[in-house]
């Protein structure tokens, strides 16, 4: 007080003091000796009362830490946390590693540059501990979830295992017993050994399942004009075609559909003189009398209704060069008149013209009939027949050069996808198989198999990703092994825990994903027929058998529908996304066909 009262007295008599009006003054005590002192990174002996300066100095300044948003951002990050959630919820596992590093990143740095350039204060404990917990159990249940899925395929392999040993000693028993017996064994006996005989051999197809075949796609491949093959057949089919190409001559290609005639007729005009010009092919069985004519001769304006313009023929488009004539014995007699002409002078009128042109063409002509049997049944000309069969090559189907299954069958597949390849089991398979369709249907297993094998994230194509046809009888599958003991349970409420006792003390979560899978399989298989799939999966002609299948089905379906209306998105992608709980325990294998009855329900309501 007394000081200040000092300050006033002087107030008016001191320019010095002057300076001072209208601040604020702090004094203290400096002196080392009395006062005490603090060290710091700028001043080993920063006096105390300058501690005092900078604290009034930060509060007039209004540099202190803002606290206004404690309670708001309580509120938001609990809603952050609250939103990731249900993130949480709908997407795939193996997506939130790179989201959550992102987020929490992200997060961290606006934390830093709220706290170091804005001084504000938010609750971040709020924020931080719930999200490193969702972390810590997200990352739990995905090797729970892996875990799972791991010891389900374990069981399914230990369980085919122990069906073989225990097979193969059932059947040293019975053999031991029919040595004991005689040549007269009972003939009971004697069918229940082969029987054993045959799954011990669809068990080992199942162990060779898991096996990488040992062919390589360039193992004792020959390859000419895009024409692959390794057998004795095509050798000779490809030594014809290099003696007959150069020539003039007119070329009647025989073999079964697929069976490869358009790349044949190709090859000839690679290696012909008339290759540095047109290759013209027409299906000739695709086509009426009067479009054909159209098509191969060509048609001026007015010629019919439509004909709007001057249309040029296929045999104009290939003049000096070749023209293919697939499914040649489709053609009328009437027509077969008309194209004799051409084949004898080149002399050709277009459709409503009176005008003769030409045409210098050489015909290969194709079919999957025998021509022979046509021209004695007067379904054929004789003429034309022999006009056409100057020189002829026949290809034989591909059941009968089994040599070349393997060879094409991984061709195909390197031009699908050169990481995946065949187990022992599906390369048997194909072999064996009789392939009525030839070389198309074997590109076009392919084509589905390996869509199948990424859709199970497998880099092996096993007999699950090949057609019932082609698999039927060759292995055990685990789902044949469980729909059988339902089957002989009549599918009872108690029969998912007994077949999941029967087969080994397995999951029962296994059984029934895999009934549930099978189940799916069946209704695509059969166009989503309800009734059909229940009686097949029934596998029994009962009423009350097919019933209860039919209300499981019932069930597994509506619950996909409903959740599906629920979501009222149409998009796949999206609906997939928000589907984790639905895949999570069906085999990979299955998931095709939850696609696709996922799919179709999409179709139905948009």
């Amino acid at each position: 007080i007394s000081l200040l009262k000092y300050f006033q007295f002087v107030n008016n008599s001191s320019p010095e003091l002057n300076q001072l009006k209208g601040k604020i003054i702090i004094i203290g005590i400096s002196d080392p000796q009395i006062a005490s002192t603090i060290s710091t990174n700028f001043d080993d002996q920063l006096p105390g009362v300058a501690l005092h300066a900078f604290a009034l100095d930060n509060i007039l300044e209004n540099r202190g830490l803002n606290n206004r948003f404690l309670v708001s951002s309580k509120i938001l990050f609990a809603a952050i946390i609250m939103l990731l959630l249900f993130i949480n919820e709908s997407k795939m596992s193996f997506k939130k590693i790179p989201f959550y590093s992102s987020f929490f990143s992200l997060f961290i740095l606006a934390f830093f540059v709220l706290f170091s350039f804005a001084n504000i204060e938010l609750s971040y404990s709020i924020f931080v501990i719930p999200f490193l917990l969702l972390v810590f159990l997200d990352s739990i249940f995905f090797l729970l979830d892996k875990k799972t899925l791991l010891e389900s395929v374990v069981d399914e392999s230990n369980l085919l295992k122990k069906l073989l040993g225990n097979k193969e000693l059932e059947l040293n028993k019975l053999q031991k017993e029919l040595n004991l017996s005689g040549e007269s064994g009972s003939s009971a006996l004697l069918d229940k050994i082969k029987t054993l005989k045959h799954d011990i051999e669809k068990l080992k197809e199942t162990e060779a399942d898991t096996k990488e075949t040992g062919l390589t796609v360039n193992q004792s491949i020959q390859e000419f004009q895009n024409i692959v093959y390794r057998s004795r057949q095509m050798a000779n089919v490809v030594e014809l075609i290099k003696k007959v190409a150069p020539e003039e001559a007119n070329i009647l290609i025989l073999g079964e559909s697929g069976t490869g005639k358009e790349l044949v007729a190709q090859a000839i005009h690679s290696l012909s003189k008339r290759n540095k010009n047109n290759f013209v092919a027409v299906n000739c069985g695709a086509l009426s009398d009067t479009l054909l004519e159209s098509e191969l001769f060509g048609h001026v304006k007015g010629a019919f209704t439509g004909a709007v313009a001057d249309k040029v023929g296929r045999f104009e488009a290939a003049d000096n060069g070749t023209i293919f004539l697939d499914e040649i014995a489709e053609t009328s007699e009437n027509f077969q008149v008309k194209l004799l002409r051409v084949i004898q002078t080149g002399d050709f009128e277009k459709v409503g013209s009176s005008k003769t042109s030409h045409a210098d063409v050489r015909i290969l002509a194709a079919t999957n009939q025998k021509l022979d049997s046509a021209v004695k049944e007067k379904k054929f000309r004789e003429d034309l027949y022999y006009r056409l069969n100057v020189i002829k090559i026949e290809l034989p189907p591909l059941r009968e050069r089994r040599d070349d299954i393997a060879v094409l069958a991984n061709y195909f597949l390197q031009k699908e996808n050169a990481e995946i390849r065949f187990s022992e089991a599906a390369t048997d398979a194909f072999v064996k198989y009789d392939w009525k369709g030839n070389v198309r249907e074997l590109e076009a297993v392919i084509k589905r198999a390996v869509i199948f094998a990424k859709s199970a994230e497998r880099k092996l194509i096993q007999l699950a990703d090949l057609p019932e046809e082609i698999v039927r009888d060759s292995k055990f599958n685990f789902e044949d092994l469980v729909i059988e003991s339902l089957r002989s349970k009549k599918f009872s409420r108690s029969s998912i825990i007994e077949t999941a006792k029967e087969l080994g003390n397995v999951s029962r979560t296994v059984i029934s994903e895999n009934f549930r899978g099978y189940s799916l399989k069946v209704y695509v298989e059969n166009d989503y027929d309800q009734e059909a799939a229940s009686k097949i999966i029934a596998g029994s002609e009962e009423k009350e058998v097919i019933d209860k299948v039919n209300n499981k089905l019932e069930l597994f379906f509506k619950n996909i529908e409903n959740d599906v209306n629920e979501l009222k998105v149409k998009d796949f992608e999206k609906v997939k996304i928000n589907f984790n709980s639905k895949y999570k325990n069906l085999p990979h294998k299955f998931h095709y066909y939850l696609d696709e009855i996922i799919k179709n329900h999409l179709k139905q309501i948009s």
